[in-house]
Formats: C-alpha cells, structure tokens, sequence
C-alpha cells in the first residue's frame, strides 16, 4: 500500500470511528423500556424484536403471540414472524440487563457493518487495497441513513445482510458456506424465500435446498417447545394467525397504510394511487419474482462477468420489491451495487451500460435520505412524500434494471444465433 493510500486509509478509519461512535450512542442513552415510555424509537427494534420476545421465550410464553406481549412487557410493536431460530440465536443479547444487552447488541451489529463493507470492498481488491475499501465503505455506511438506522433502531438486519450477501458472493465458490448464509438471511423469511427462489433459477438449487433445510431443521426445536408449552399445534397455529391479522392491520405494516416505512412494489403503488387491486401484495411477489428469475438467467447465460454482476444486483432488489420490505433491508444490496457501480463507471460509454449508473444512483436514495434530507422533503411535499421517496426509488431502481437486462439479452441472443450459425 502506498503512502497515499495509508494516509487515505486512516482519515476514513477516524471519520468511520466517529460516525460509529454517534451512531452507537442511542444504544447507552436510550431510558429502560416502561409502559410510560412505549413510543421511545431509539433501540426499538431490539426491544420489541429481540430483548422481550426472548424474555417472554425464556419466561415460558409464546412470543409470536401480540397479545401476551402486550400485557406482559412494555414493547409497542408485535414480535413478527422471523424465524424461530432466532429466539435461541440471539438469546446471549437477553440474557443481561436490557442496557447491557442493548450495548453488546449494537456493537455486534456495528462489526457485522464493517464485515459487509469488507466483502464489498473485496468485489474491486484488484483495484484498491482491501484495507482502504473496508475503511472507506464501512464509513460511509455508518454515516448513511440506512447504517445509522440499523444502530439507532436495533435492527438485526446487518446479521441478515451479511447472510444474504455472502450466499450471493459464495454461491459458486464455496456452495457449503453459501448454504449456511441462506439459512441466516432466512432469518427473516421474506429475505430467504425470494432469495432462495432466485439462487434456485440462477443454477444454486444446492445451495437454495440446502440452505432452506438448514433454516427449516434448527427451527423445529424452537417449535417444538413452543408447541409443547402452548397446548398443542392448534394453539400455537392460532398465535401464527392473530400475529400475522395484527400485522396487516398496523400503520407501519399494512400494505394500505399511508404513513408505513415499506419499498416493496404492492405498498409503492398504493401510496402512489391511493388503489390496492385484490391480492396486490401476492400479485406483486410472483410478478417480480417471474421477471427477474426469466431476466437473471439470461445475464448468466451471457457468460460475461460484468452481465452476472448487474444480475447480482438484479437479484438483490427483486428480493426487496418482491415482498414486503423496509428502507432499511436495501443492506444487503452494498456488495453487489460496488460492484454494479464499478463495472458501471468501466463500461459508461457503452450502449445501455448507463442505465446500470442510473439503477445504482436510485438505489443510494435510501442511503442519503439523512434528517436534513427527510425535512426539506417533507416542508416542500408531504409527510407522505418523504415516506415514499424511498420505495419509489428502490422500485425504479429495479425497473431499470429489467429494462436493462430485458435489452441487452435481447440483442445479445441473435448474435450468439447467428455465431452458432
């Protein structure tokens, strides 16, 4: 490494350091959770995903039902369907007291930040040293909007990202490894059932199937104890559906809400037309699943490098529009953007080849949507405008990119016809 790039690679440590000390604040300032203090954002997540849910789990209760969780713990959201892995995976966070746990989790999370800019940052190493790739994107993601958030709210999706990542990045490498990262990005399963759909129809079925059985097996004894203690599996199916009838109907998750953080195509096009057409959210799922699956599969055929990593990225927001999705859950999209972003600036002059710039500047969208950003946004528009600009984004980002893949395999198949020929 040069001295230009030492000295490039300790001013983005100190301005990474310091983005990660603000940003893990909330994780030691945030009061003890009180039914007073129930509307407290800071660390939310964590509380209300992760610290009681497994508290009520260790109590001997069912944390997939709202109703126990509302009498017996001070959380203002319902524990929502991750998998139930996750109750024994994370149980060490639950163990101590709230603020400890809260700490240790946050710090974990922050590490699982820098991993991900590491495995981005490995996509170009040719071209930048590794060590000055992770400083500077793991910098950057701590200072964005969708890093700061993971920290603020206590979100487990640095944990899913890397999972989901990683499957992606080792799919073709280490399919053994890959298997496994499916099984942590089905952790939450509307990351690991469009995953797994897309690894499948892109040639991974291996790691597709095996991952899935992976998630599915270290499950089962949660459920089984879960089963056990409820009375039998009618109880426990009737916690499933009073948990998922709750979920619909809240202002942050329903598909109709106005006011609910969601990227996913069927809440975008709600908040766009005010319209929700009959089955919409399944509609969307299988519509933009057929899409990208049919598109995908043509840029791998290509046997071009730069074509598989736009099918990467392809991947990576069909996952996110497909099903329902948060800004926050474009994480796992850092690597294979890099990627997109550096074979974009190589391949700019080309035919097409700008539309790849165009989906990896809608996709920053989430990431610069700073407060600064979100206020001038919303005293020039809306509240609703702000809550939209996002899914809005993340959609044109993947519509784009279809329209890229649709057009560059359309000219590329008559060529290899006529040099078959």
């Amino acid at each position: 490494m040069t001295a230009r790039f030492r000295v490039v690679t300790a001013l983005a440590v100190v301005v990474g350091v310091f983005g990660a000390w603000w940003a893990l604040r909330p994780s030691w300032q945030v009061p003890l959770p009180t039914t007073a203090n129930r509307p407290e954002v800071r660390m939310q997540d964590f509380r209300d995903a992760l610290y009681y849910p497994l508290r009520e789990f260790l109590a001997g209760g069912n944390p997939y039902d709202p109703a126990a969780m509302f009498v017996h713990w001070p959380v203002r959201q319902s524990f929502n369907l991750y998998q139930p892995y996750h109750l024994a995976l994370h149980l060490p966070f639950a163990l101590p007291g709230y603020r400890v746990g809260a700490v240790a989790f946050a710090v974990v999370s922050l590490l699982l930040l820098v991993v991900l800019a590491g495995m981005a940052a490995s996509r170009f190493r040719s071209a930048v040293p590794l060590a000055l790739g992770t400083a500077a994107l793991a910098a950057l993601l701590v200072l964005s909007q969708v890093g700061k958030a993971q920290l603020y709210l206590g979100q487990v999706n640095p944990l899913i990202a890397v999972g989901a990542a990683g499957a992606l990045l080792t799919r073709a490498s280490h399919p053994r490894l890959a298997a496994v990262a499916l099984a942590v990005a089905w952790l939450k399963p509307q990351f690991g059932l469009p995953l797994a759909i897309l690894l499948f129809a892109r040639g991974s079925r291996g790691v597709a199937l095996t991952g899935t059985a992976v998630a599915g097996v270290a499950s089962l004894p949660v459920v089984g104890l879960l089963v056990v203690r409820g009375g039998g599996i009618g109880p426990f199916l009737d916690a499933i559906a009073a948990n998922i009838a709750h979920a619909t109907g809240t202002d942050y998750g329903a598909v109709d809400s106005p006011t609910g953080q969601r990227v996913d195509l069927a809440a975008v096009l709600y908040r766009l037309t005010d319209w929700l057409a009959p089955g919409a959210e399944s509609l969307a799922l299988v519509g933009v699943l057929a899409v990208s699956v049919l598109l995908v599969r043509r840029l791998d055929r290509l046997g071009d490098p730069d074509a598989t990593a736009v099918a990467d990225l392809l991947t990576c927001l069909a996952v996110v529009v497909a099903v329902v999705h948060q800004p926050g859950d474009v994480l796992f999209a850092v690597p294979a953007a890099t990627l997109a972003a550096a074979v974009w600036w190589r391949r700019r002059r080309d035919h097409r080849w700008p539309l790849v710039g165009v989906a990896v500047a809608a996709l920053a969208v989430p990431f610069a949507h700073l407060h600064v950003v979100d206020s001038a946004v919303r005293s020039v528009f809306s509240a609703r405008a702000s809550v939209t600009l996002d899914g809005v984004a993340v959609v044109a980002a993947w519509l784009v990119l279809v329209v890229f893949a649709a057009a560059t395999t359309r000219v590329a198949r008559p060529e290899a016809v006529g040099r078959a020929g």
